[in-house]
């Protein structure tokens, strides 16, 4: 680590989900002091039970000159940080702290928050995350980086190269929750366009081990038949990305697109689509549920 900022050795990582956990542990395994902290207490113990240290509680995240956030929304990190003037983790922050968000937030709360911080010395950079959990557990991921603080910015590169080899820098604060937007915009037209196609396929009598065959090799390939498909296949629908989570980076695409006059129509029915699958499962199961939701409203099955 000898390229790092001298004192960017102690990093505070706050949500020990199924991607912050392992991209948590792939900076503790480059030898970076990693105090990981979630709300959920036994994440909290056991992450600092294999590396054989004392669980910290919120306020012992102060001490690290790197704060990294993983969590749900823009506005649970708003709360950890910063829930109103003169409280939260942000008033005991030292200046020059360095605060690496990496949750998927809409740029209008990320550039609040940035101002917020600004004023108590602390940077803020703003980092979309593509590449899901298997490139957490690979460290495999794909960084969208966006600071107005060009310093923070290299600080920043610094750590993120620990778990990647593509690190995107975007420009001003926000550019990279916008791009994370988008991206997971795309990514949810070309799960639906396919979940679609999937469903049409089995009510004309085709399997879908067959069709996803073809789609692998074919021009309707994407990372939606590639990633998601198998686990619709098999019936698993194992959770890796949630319904919600997807459903709300698409909104946020959506609504970024009205707030800048541009038509986006096929953001808008996505959501739309992703919403009706919620209003019948819930936000937090697995994306893949998504499928069952439009195969019943087809009078079709999806496997169990």
């Amino acid at each position: 680590m000898s390229d790092q900022t001298p004192g960017d050795r102690v990093i505070g990582f706050i949500g020990l989900g199924n991607m912050g956990w392992n991209m948590a542990s792939h900076l503790a395994k480059s030898g970076y002091e990693v105090l990981g902290f979630d709300a959920n207490l036994e994440r909290t113990k056991a992450f600092a039970a294999e590396r054989g240290t004392e669980p910290p509680e919120l306020a012992d995240l102060a001490r690290a000159s790197v704060i990294w956030t993983m969590l749900p929304t823009g506005d649970v990190v708003r709360d950890v940080l910063a829930p109103s003037e003169g409280e939260g983790l942000l008033a005991a922050l030292s200046p020059g702290t360095l605060h690496i968000d990496t949750t998927s937030s809409p740029p209008w709360l990320t550039k609040e928050l940035g101002e917020i911080e600004q004023k108590h010395g602390v940077a803020l950079v703003d980092c979309g995350v593509s590449g899901g959990h298997r490139g957490a557990i690979e460290g495999d991921l794909v960084f969208m980086l966006g600071g107005d603080d060009q310093d923070a910015v290299r600080r920043a590169q610094v750590l993120l190269a620990v778990m990647s080899s593509k690190i995107v820098v975007l420009g001003a604060l926000g550019r990279g929750h916008a791009m994370k937007s988008i991206n997971n915009a795309v990514s949810a037209a070309c799960f639906a366009a396919t979940c679609e196609g999937l469903i049409l396929g089995q009510k004309l009598g085709l399997e879908l081990e067959t069709m996803l065959d073809i789609l692998s090799v074919s021009t309707g390939q994407n990372d939606a038949a590639s990633r998601s498909v198998p686990k619709i296949i098999d019936g698993s629908f194992r959770k890796t990305f949630s319904l919600g989570l997807f459903t709300k980076d698409v909104k946020i695409a959506r609504d970024l697109a009205e707030s800048a006059s541009v038509e986006a129509p096929i953001a808008g029915l996505v959501y739309d689509r992703m919403a009706s699958a919620i209003a019948e499962y819930g936000g937090d199961v697995d994306h893949t549920y998504a499928y069952k939701s439009w195969a019943s409203q087809n009078g079709g099955d999806a496997p169990v």
